[in-house]
């Protein structure tokens, strides 16, 4: 039969908060297997010791903003709300039922002056990947490295052209030593120091987020992005690293500063490596087989005009340093560049009557031209490694470890887009979304 019941909403009841939250809940595992008391140190040197009004409780500041990034509360004034109405919240921040939240511009105020040009972020990060360790949750033994874009908080059409010159790469210096002993080798004589303006391009800066940049990337959207260049320990997908660049950064540039970085911070011995084919470069290449680390990196097939022949069907040939044409020519070398690359040209008598001519060369003068990185060795061996046996088992994962992390930060932590304007603040929402990724991690898998 129908049956209605009375209104109680101001019904006096006696609970304990304790009996309110489910016992699987997720915050009960985390407030079980995290141990937060380390923010309260490592923050103190923000807070003035003695004069000024009582400050909020760090360490209770930071797990209300942990809980927005773990339940994907893009807003601090919705996360506010939501921690005012949810018991589990005000259970896991230790407060009452009644107890007063701090007020959202609390959150901001404290987010914008006193933590903004710290480093607080990046060692509440290391810490938590310190505890997945001391839980033998990370081995540091295979890393897979890959990035993914974020959408600034910029209008694409609000923006200016502006010259910037091209940083110098940190390999560069060894690249000028070994073109030097490679010129020495072949017979050439030394290049003369350069006296050419370091290298400039014009790129669009936008008017709204300035650190933004503007990504062209094949099936990709174009627009103002940031790319967070991320890396996963390949044990339990335990994020070990996060980066954030302006978003018309190559994949490559900042990877082995970002892999010492690890190296040293967590002592990790490096062995293997997962990558896509954006981090496939000579450069990278040549310095991954000089830590001895295995490279499983992907190839990606190089852009070819119909009809032409492709590079690969010219053969390289190490003991005479030729290249030999499909029609039995050879390509001698010819000199090395500043830029590290041999050059290697056919005969033009000989290319004038060859009946491939017209795949080979468009060139007037019948001369065909093949460059060749000094360290194409070291790409060419990667490539090799990546089609062994233990190459496929290593990039197999690749899909299931950082590909994986990025699909949920963005589906699960509201992660497709940046809550904030500048590069040193993205850096920051970078880190703590990652940071709840790793506790959400811990928590269910030592419960």
């Amino acid at each position: 039969m129908l049956n209605s019941r009375p209104q109680t909403q101001s019904s006096l009841e006696f609970v304990c908060i304790d009996e309110l939250v489910p016992k699987d809940h997720l915050l009960r595992k985390i407030d079980k297997q995290i141990d937060f008391s380390f923010i309260h140190d490592l923050v103190k040197d923000l807070y003035c010791p003695d004069n000024g009004r009582p400050a909020l409780d760090p360490t209770l500041m930071f797990k209300l903003l942990l809980l927005g990034y773990l339940f994907g509360v893009r807003s601090e004034r919705q996360l506010i709300r939501e921690a005012q109405v949810n018991v589990a919240y005000r259970w896991f921040l230790g407060l009452g039922l009644t107890d007063k939240l701090p007020d959202a511009s609390t959150l901001s105020q404290n987010r914008r002056r006193r933590f903004n040009d710290s480093d607080v972020y990046q060692q509440i990060f290391d810490e938590i990947v310190l505890q997945a360790m001391r839980k033998k949750l990370v081995s540091g033994t295979v890393l897979y490295t890959d990035s993914t874009h974020i959408k600034a908080s910029a209008n694409k059409n609000k923006h200016i052209q502006v010259t910037v010159e091209e940083e110098r790469q940190a390999y560069f210096d060894q690249l000028d030593a070994d073109v030097a002993t490679e010129r020495e080798r072949l017979g050439k004589k030394p290049l003369a120091p350069s006296k050419k303006a370091p290298p400039e391009k014009t790129i669009k800066q936008s008017t709204t987020d300035p650190d933004s940049g503007y990504m062209v990337r094949d099936q990709k959207p174009k627009g103002f992005f940031y790319l967070d260049h991320r890396t996963v320990d390949s044990k339990v997908n335990i994020i070990t690293d996060v980066h954030v660049t302006s978003g018309n950064v190559h994949d490559a540039r900042p990877y082995m500063a970002r892999l010492k970085r690890q190296e040293e911070r967590f002592s990790f011995d490096v062995q293997a490596v997962g990558l896509d084919a954006g981090y496939n470069t000579a450069a990278l290449c040549k310095q991954l087989e000089d830590k001895g680390i295995f490279p499983a990196i992907a190839y990606r097939r190089l852009n070819h005009k119909a009809g032409m022949f492709y590079k690969k069907d010219y053969e390289y040939d190490p003991d005479t340093n030729t290249y030999q044409c499909p029609q039995g020519q050879s390509l001698i070398y010819k000199t090395t560049t500043r830029e590290g690359y041999h050059h290697y040209q056919s005969h033009p008598a000989e290319c004038a009557t060859c009946p491939s001519l017209k795949r080979c060369t468009k060139n007037v003068k019948y001369v065909k031209t093949i460059t060749r990185h000094l360290w194409q060795g070291s790409k060419e061996r990667a490539y090799v490694k990546r089609l062994s046996e233990r190459g496929k088992r290593i990039y197999k994962r690749r899909k299931e470890t950082v590909e994986r992390s990025f699909a949920d930060a963005k589906e699960l932590h509201g992660y497709r887009y940046a809550r904030f304007r500048g590069q040193h603040k993205v850096q920051a929402q970078a880190l703590m979304t990652a940071a709840a990724q790793n506790i959400k991690k811990i928590a269910m898998l030592t419960d």
